[in-house]
């Protein structure tokens, strides 16, 4: 994609084509930065939790007077005087809260003094923070409507949800507020939204992006950290921007090289529950892979479902673990966060430490699963959801029973687990609107390391089917 410029014009279709645009002088980081703040008050989508607007004008003030001056680390940031938003849940920018949705939260934890290493490279990388998006109570749904407010709704139609736990990120982005958003994936927080909005997602294979210095994030290694976009080119900029040197606690991952033709690509287009047009949306990408030159081979089910509802367990055990750990540091009680938070952290302290022991080295056990997976295919397509995005009100914080709970994720959102108790990178792409006007997806995986090959694939599904956005991004008409 080119971006086109000029009175009459297409509007700028990412937030690479907006850097550009900024470094040849047809824009400035003032003027996206303004156009993004006043589209953010008017968002009537709950995207938006925290907006510092004089954090926004003064960094757009900073970059454009870096510009002016000729710095060339201004110059060739790949998202050169951005506007970016920060989720409200994972590694922290200097200067905004992270507050999970909660009140609770808010009462006790103020905002960073410094960033965390993945938001230093993403103010390397050009992007400006100036607000925070809206994600669920502890990030504890694949909806985002916080008891905390406000209640994010999805801009292809305010009846459903934009997914979380990324979800206001995601609407953010549809919606056009930003071109690119912060998001994180510990069960599916960053490809979820990316399916309910209609953008791309990336959770990165395990070590590939850091969660330094205060590895709050971590989760025992099944977060994944990156952003959510509106193309491919801007997944793959940021991932480079971001990647790599993580500081702990894994050793380096090396992204591998990226065939252009000639790739085993699995299709998998049944799931638990999955819905007609979603089981659609995968095969019709297989006359484009064999356009491409790629090999469609067998999936072998039978080991798939296996590894992947061993995984739901795992990432349940984890991530009720963390929770409980979470509150008790801070001594928050029941009474103040919604009774399926607390029942969640009841379940975690249930457990004991053999409990968590056997978790991590089941996780084990899948990630080489996942490599004798992939021993006879380079990549898996799969859908992303079961069906259309959930409803707004689907997922009540009012109820108790987390078994419920964890078996409408893993409804919702079939296999998404086994990219984060295996480790390995997963992306969720769009494929066009279903019959409602809502949007369709498609899952690729593969194995660890595979980011950037997995990236390709979709650089050559991205061309169709075309739809336009709810909105224009802020800022697009230069």
């Amino acid at each position: 994609m080119s971006p086109a410029h000029g009175n009459g014009a297409a509007p700028l279709p990412d937030a690479t084509a907006l850097a550009e645009a900024v470094r040849h002088g047809e824009t400035s980081a003032m003027a996206l930065m303004q156009a993004s703040i006043e589209r953010a008050k008017a968002d009537p989508y709950g995207a938006v939790c925290h907006l510092d607007v004089q954090m926004g004008l003064d960094a757009a003030r900073q970059f454009d007077k870096r510009l002016a001056g000729g710095e060339q680390e201004a110059r060739n940031a790949p998202f050169a005087g951005v506007p970016f938003l920060a989720k409200d849940l994972s590694n922290a920018a200097r200067g905004l809260p992270v507050h999970a949705g909660s009140k609770a939260l808010a009462k006790r934890v103020r905002p960073a003094d410094e960033d965390s290493l993945i938001f230093k490279r993403f103010r390397q990388a050009g992007l400006l923070p100036f607000g925070v998006t809206t994600t669920p109570e502890f990030g504890l749904a694949l909806t985002s409507e916080p008891p905390a407010g406000p209640l994010a709704r999805n801009p292809w139609n305010p009846d459903y949800s934009p997914g979380g736990s990324s979800g206001g990120a995601a609407g953010a982005v549809a919606s056009g507020i930003v071109a690119i958003a912060h998001a994180s994936d510990a069960a599916g927080s960053i490809r979820v939204p990316a399916a309910c909005c209609g953008i791309f997602g990336l959770k990165p294979s395990r070590g590939l992006t850091s969660n330094a210095p205060e590895f709050g994030n971590h989760l025992m290694g099944i977060t994944g950290e990156l952003v959510l976009a509106r193309s491919v080119r801007d997944i793959r900029a940021a991932l480079v921007a971001v990647s790599g040197h993580t500081m702990g606690p894994y050793g380096e991952v090396n992204l591998s090289g990226v065939p252009v033709k000639g790739m085993r690509i699995g299709i998998v287009d049944t799931a638990p529950r999955t819905g007609k047009e979603q089981a659609e949306a995968v095969r019709s990408i297989i006359p484009l892979l064999k356009d491409q030159g790629h090999t469609i081979v067998d999936v072998d089910l039978t080991a798939l479902d296996e590894l992947a509802a061993a995984s739901d367990g795992i990432v349940r055990t984890i991530l009720s673990v963390s929770l409980a750990c979470w509150l008790d540091s801070l001594e928050i009680a029941d009474d103040e966060i919604s009774p399926v938070t607390a029942a969640a952290a009841r379940d975690g302290r249930a457990l004991n430490a053999c409990d968590l022991y056997s978790a991590e080295a089941n996780a084990a056990r899948i990630a080489h699963g996942c490599w004798k997976l992939f021993e006879d295919m380079d990549a898996i397509a799969m859908p992303m959801l079961s069906g259309p995005p959930p409803k707004i009100g689907s997922m009540p914080s009012d109820r108790t029973d987390t078994d419920t709970l964890w078996d409408q994720m893993a409804t919702i959102a079939p296999r998404t687990a086994l990219a984060n108790a295996a480790g390995i990178p997963a992306l969720s792409l769009p494929r066009g609107l279903d019959k409602s006007g809502l949007p369709l997806s498609v899952q690729l995986i593969g194995p660890i390391g595979a980011d950037l090959l997995l990236l390709d694939i979709a650089q050559h599904l991205e061309t169709g089917p075309h739809w336009h956005f709810p909105a224009d991004i802020a800022g697009a008409h230069p």
